[in-house]
């Protein structure tokens, strides 16, 4: 897991597009999160886990930076990058390319452990910790995109 998880192609749909004929953004959010799958199973979250044990993960935070324009019939894969975690959350970082390269969107996402039963934080299984730390040492020396970090708002004056 030394290079970051990798979607199969995913096409952009007739039914996405918004009235400015483009992919509307909440499309955008559905593709970086089709994309986590990928990400979810070999860590030991996906969706058979949570069912037999009751654990999964929730999103308590996400920032999405739209970088190009996205219109019906276009294809992107999206790639994931662990960027830190602790006993409990997991920080990533998702970049969407459009089949010829380009980067249409970076998402920038926080994720709690939650067990489904209480609906509370808890803390990671001994196996998932142990394969989240690993995957997420095994990213560190990948290049972060420049938009990791950043703030909302307007300059304050």
């Amino acid at each position: 897991m030394s290079g970051p998880f990798v979607s199969a192609p995913m096409p952009v749909r007739p039914e996405w597009a918004d009235y400015n004929g483009h992919l509307n953004m909440a499309y955008y959010h559905v593709l970086f999160d089709t994309a986590l799958d990928v990400v979810l199973e070999p860590l030991g979250l996906g969706p058979e886990v949570a069912r037999d044990t009751g654990q999964s993960v929730f999103t308590a935070q996400a920032q999405v930076h739209y970088l190009r324009e996205l219109n019906i019939g276009d294809s992107v894969t999206v790639e994931t990058r662990l960027i830190a975690h602790d006993v409990k959350r997991l920080h990533y970082v998702q970049t969407m390319r459009h089949s010829e390269g380009w980067v249409a969107a970076i998402n920038e996402a926080l994720v709690l452990h939650v067990d489904l039963t209480t609906r509370r934080v808890t803390r990671w299984s001994p196996e998932v910790e142990a394969r989240v730390a690993d995957t997420v040492a095994a990213h560190a020396p990948l290049p972060l995109p420049e938009q990791v970090g950043r703030r909302i708002g307007l300059p304050r004056g």
